[in-house]
């Protein structure tokens, strides 16, 4: 094998939450090796400074120590040296989530842009990295999951693993530990299922077929002909808690985290509200294997993990992956007809409810992303709409736009194709590793549909108007109700459990809440002199009817405040959708919409 840089990492201290890393350069810069760790993981557009956790590193060449500076935050530079050299740095590994490092007696899992420091100018190089086992019997029956390319580590087994270069290399989350596992086979490609905590009665069964139904119909979409998929093997990693959920993507593999109760159980053949949910999930992740794992903006071909990397495209990436999500657990049979439409009305409910609809349109919530989505405070719904909720509405109006105006004949499916076959399959040879920009994007939808979309496309992307689903919508047979003036007296807030007491976390603007007075962080005391408790201020709202003027009392930090407000009528939207048999020619459009 030609010249490699070879890493070991080991669980050195569990109960301490520390794995031990080594690193060695053979040929190391003849002014001084750089070594660095990422500031961010690719799916997860926020600086998270992973160079924090490293607890101490030093270096030695031929036995010898060598002198390490640190230049930045997450920069270090060693002395020049005649050899190989080799780093040896302890990494902290206490982050319960699908983005870092965590270690424990149970359990090991990284992502290796957070434990694997890049050697500057051997990036381009095979990397290579030996997994060791915990110390102890105790961990005898531990295995390795990771769709990582096997070097001579047997199949789940700690060993060595190789990756063509660092990028590679840091696409491969890994899992460690005693996990249930099942497997399937997608159009021919082998997957796995790795379920790592404790799930009484797991019906990994079920999940197995299931999962099969949504990654077929995946690959299918995109390669309608060939059926082929862009991996020879893909993991599906679970962490399952007590309460939990997130995932992110890699190129053949997704990190995820759920609530056990969200998994299916032997005996229990109805699809629970936790299991649709978490399949959702699944199904998000596995679409990125296309649309941002290989179809890339032109801002991250190639990636640069040190800064923040700026585009304003997240709306496709991140939006109309969160649109297919479920669509693709409808046309995979996963759900009826009846619970996408209930799917559809709770995004579209969850959008209009926040006024920052109106203030920021999807181009700028993707570009604000790194200091805005993934930085949220308590006037977030009053300031910013997410490209994920809102991305995912407009790639709804947008497929219904289509198929209307082009009467069944082309879909947002064509687009997603396209975008497939001209940047994403043929993705390095075709052009030269470089992503689809924001210009080639509204010329890839006139190309792929037929239509002459631009004027609509930015009116959908760059404004901050609310769509018109309700409008597409009838056209194929689905009617809107919207009965949120029928609802009861409401303060316009969201509150959370503090002890037994009722914390308003966000305050919606025009509230009832805003208009008294009252802000996010306030404790509500009491009601008309009654005690306002965690459970029962639905219960003495309810008492109350529309115009009615109470007194509120609450605390602001360690002080005592009392406002007066009107009750309003709660105007969170409360819109429901339902398909109609007729007329026929949209019962027809519907069909091939979710066929």
């Amino acid at each position: 094998m030609r010249a490699a840089i070879r890493y070991t990492i080991a669980p050195l201290d569990l109960a301490g939450h520390v794995f031990a890393v080594s690193l060695t350069v053979d040929a190391p810069a003849a002014a001084g090796q750089r070594f660095l760790l990422p500031a961010w993981i690719p799916g997860s557009y926020m600086i998270r400074e992973f160079a924090r956790h490293i607890v101490r590193v030093r270096a030695e060449c031929r036995g010898g120590k060598v002198a390490l500076k640190k230049i930045d935050k997450h920069t270090w530079q060693a002395t020049p040296c005649d050899g190989p050299l080799t780093l040896h740095y302890e990494v902290y590994a206490w982050d319960l989530s699908v983005r870092a490092a965590h270690l424990d007696q149970n359990h090991g899992f990284f992502n290796g842009s957070s434990v694997f420091l890049r050697a500057e100018g051997h990036e381009h190089l095979p990397q290579v990295v030996e997994i060791l086992r915990p110390e102890g019997d105790a961990y005898r029956d531990w295995r390795v999951a990771t769709a990582l390319p096997k070097l001579k580590a047997k199949r789940y087994g700690f060993g060595s693993y190789i990756a063509a270069d660092y990028d590679e290399l840091i696409d491969h989350p890994v899992e460690m530990g005693t996990f249930a596992l099942a497997s399937f086979k997608a159009h021919g490609v082998p997957h796995d299922i790795v379920i790592s905590g404790r799930v009484p009665n797991l019906d990994l069964p079920r999940l197995a077929v299931d999962l099969k139904k949504i990654c077929e119909a995946q690959i299918a979409l995109f390669e309608p002909k060939s059926k082929r998929a862009p991996m020879q093997r893909y993991v599906f990693l679970t962490l399952a808690v007590g309460d939990g959920y997130g995932g992110l993507e890699h190129r053949a593999s997704t990190a995820l985290i759920c609530s056990r109760a969200d998994l299916p159980v032997i005996g229990q053949k109805e699809m629970s509200d936790g299991y649709r949910t978490y399949l959702g999930l699944c199904s998000h992740e596995y679409f990125h294997t296309w649309n941002v794992k290989r179809i890339k903006p032109a801002a991250f071909a190639p990636y640069d993990l040190q800064v923040e990397n700026y585009t304003s495209l997240l709306w496709l990436f991140e939006g109309f992956t969160s649109y297919y999500d479920d669509l693709m657990l409808l046309r995979a049979g996963l759900i009826d007809e009846a619970a996408y439409c209930k799917l559809l009305a709770k995004t579209i409910n969850g959008v209009l409810r926040g006024s920052g609809r109106h203030k920021q349109s999807v181009a700028e919530s993707s570009f604000d992303a790194w200091v805005k989505y993934y930085r949220q405070d308590e006037n977030a719904p009053n300031a910013i709409v997410s490209y994920y909720t809102k991305g995912s509405l407009v790639a709804l109006a947008l497929d219904l736009h289509i198929r209307a105006h082009s009467k069944g004949k082309k879909s947002l499916d064509d687009v997603m194709r396209a975008l497939w076959q001209r940047y994403g399959r043929d993705f390095y040879s075709v052009n030269g590793g470089r992503g689809v920009t924001e210009e080639e994007v509204e010329t890839l939808f006139d190309q792929a549909t037929g239509l002459t979309l631009k004027r609509t496309l930015h009116r959908f992307v760059r404004g901050t108007d609310d769509l018109p689903l309700a409008k597409l919508l009838s056209a194929f047979g689905i009617d809107w109700l919207d009965e949120r003036k029928q609802g009861k007296p409401a303060l316009g807030v969201r509150v959370a459990k503090e002890g037994k007491d009722c914390k308003l976390t966000h305050v919606h603007e025009g509230g009832v809440a805003h208009a008294a007075g009252l802000s996010a962080g306030d404790v509500l005391a009491a009601l008309d002199g009654l005690r306002v408790t965690a459970s029962n201020l639905d219960a003495l709202l309810a008492r109350y009817r529309v115009g009615d003027i109470v007194v509120i009392h609450a605390f602001r930090r360690d002080e005592l405040i009392s406002v007066t407000a009107t009750l309003a009528a709660d105007d969170a939207p409360q819109v429901s959708l339902t398909a109609q048999d007729k007329p026929l020619a949209a019962r027809r459009l519907r069909a091939a919409w979710w066929k």
